[in-house]
């Protein structure tokens, strides 16, 4: 159906990065903000279909707020731009990696096909709404994979407004679409993508496109889609890392490797500051293993509480976008006497599939976490509620959590002992020698069991190597054995 701005604007303007988020998926954050154009003949309505061409398999989403300039800006500062913006919509920055290449950063052929940016189906009233306070939600097939706020913007609305009119003139009916956060990613023929931006009871209402595939080939006299690795990390970002650094094999391999083993392995290596100091499990008896989704909380200001506080704040977004095999680890300030998770919220973690939460702040409600199957690391155990020392401020940046820096994305391990950070570049190297170091431990208990001295044997020395590969040897249960399948 026709889009809701009912004339065609001269230009649309797409901000490059700009939530925190999307920015921690990239592992960039721009010092300003930077922008490509795409054609109007790209806009389309809810309803319209998103034409994958034939022999492009990366046709990607972005859930985006977009702004409808209503009234002429040019040199306007920051303090004035919202008064030029007249209608707040939900859009979808649509595009293929698969022609990325073709343009040299333009973006022109991969964002700007006819139907690349559906917006609507609604105007809100910018004069109607927070520029502060906006929500922008993105399902794919009835899944919610973006949940994010207007306040986790790097430039906020007014700053790319005053930037863009600094040396161009905007006009009536042009667009900005603001930014992607965090959950982007790839969609297939079939799918449906719908947007929809909301301030309090004003929604745009759904923006709905199904993705569907070309019907005619591209004509061969131009550049054809092509994919390459770093075409596909460019799609999936991060989280396509995350899966290819933490394996099933690998996550199976660490399942059954002791955090004191691994914290050796990194001790050897020169690595110190990598275990989380403070926390404690509820469940000794559980391990962890997943990869990190970071929160941040920062000290109270009750001026600020109401709007970082309330609603759907950080802490809230940061249970909801948490994906399976991921642990949520909060950085409270090692407050020992500030809550930060409770039952309800540890619950909604577990349905989420979160393979376990660490905070270096206090947990409520400890009875009852304690009787659910998710691992659950905190500093103390303590009634407080959100508020009392400090506000959810961020999430997907990093944080330090129990004297520790951790990234998203960072493989975490977890048991009775604690919890460890594991450098991602070294996991296939630590595997393998943990089981080694393992293994050895093994065959010494039982010779210490059997009255041997600890002289010679722990370490394992030169003079008991004999019977150690005799003892390998006569092992019959090769899942401990190091010289299993490769974790990668």
């Amino acid at each position: 159906m026709p889009h809701p701005l009912g004339t065609r604007p001269g230009k649309v303007i797409a901000v490059h990065l700009n939530y925190r988020s999307r920015a921690a998926e990239r592992g960039r954050i721009p010092d300003q903000p930077s922008y490509f154009l795409k054609p109007a003949t790209s806009l389309a309505g809810t309803g319209d279909p998103l034409v994958r061409p034939r022999g492009c398999e990366l046709m990607a989403f972005e859930g985006e707020i977009a702004l409808v300039i209503g009234e002429r800006a040019y040199r306007v500062p920051p303090q004035r731009a919202w008064q030029h913006v007249a209608w707040v919509t939900a859009a979808n920055d649509a595009g293929v990696y698969d022609l990325r290449y073709a343009d040299r950063g333009s973006n022109l052929r991969s964002k700007g096909s006819d139907g690349f940016t559906p917006v609507g189906p609604r105007l809100l009233d910018a004069r109607a709404v927070e520029p502060g306070a906006l929500r922008l939600r993105t399902w794919v097939n009835g899944t919610v994979v973006q949940d994010d706020t207007s306040d986790t913007l790097l430039f906020d609305f007014a700053r790319l407004v005053a930037d863009l009119s600094r040396t161009i003139t905007l006009e009536p009916g042009d667009v900005i679409l603001t930014g992607t956060p965090a959950g982007a990613g790839v969609v297939e023929p079939g799918d449906l993508v719908e947007v929809e931006v909301s301030s309090g009871t004003h929604t745009t209402g759904k923006l709905a496109n199904r993705v569907v595939e070309a019907e005619a080939a591209l004509a061969e006299y131009g550049a054809m889609p092509r994919v390459l690795a770093e075409d596909k990390a460019a799609a999936f970002g991060d989280a396509a890392a995350v899966v290819a650094t933490l394996t099933a094999a690998r996550r199976a391999a660490l399942a059954v490797i002791s955090a004191a083993t691994l914290a050796s392995q990194l001790r050897k290596r020169g690595f110190n500051g990598f275990f989380v100091d403070g926390v404690r499990p509820t469940r000794p008896d559980l391990k962890m293993v997943g990869t990190a989704r970071t929160l941040r909380y920062l000290p109270l200001r009750e001026d600020l509480f109401a709007r970082y506080g309330g609603g759907m704040n950080a802490q809230k977004r940061a249970i909801e976008s948490l994906l399976p095999g991921e642990v949520l680890v909060m950085d409270a300030r090692r407050e020992a006497d500030a809550g930060t998770l409770g039952d309800i919220l540890a619950l909604r973690a577990l349905q989420r599939g979160a393979a376990g939460i660490v905070t270096d702040g206090g947990l409520r409600d400890s009875a009852a976490v304690s009787g659910f199957d998710l691992p659950v690391y905190s500093s103390s155990v303590h009634v407080a509620v959100l508020g009392r020392k400090h506000v959810p401020w961020d999430t997907d940046v990093p944080i330090a959590c129990g004297n520790t820096l951790i990234q998203p994305g960072d493989v975490l391990v977890g048991d009775a002992d604690g919890v460890l950070v594991l450098p991602s570049h070294l996991l296939d190297d630590l595997i393998t020698d943990a089981r080694e170091q393992e293994l050895q431990e093994a065959f010494i208990t039982e010779q210490v069991a059997a009255g041997a001295s600890i002289a010679g044997l722990y370490p394992l020395g030169p003079d008991w190597q004999q019977a150690y590969q005799a003892w390998l040897a006569g092992r019959t249960d090769s899942s401990t054995d190091n010289r299993m399948e490769s974790p990668a």
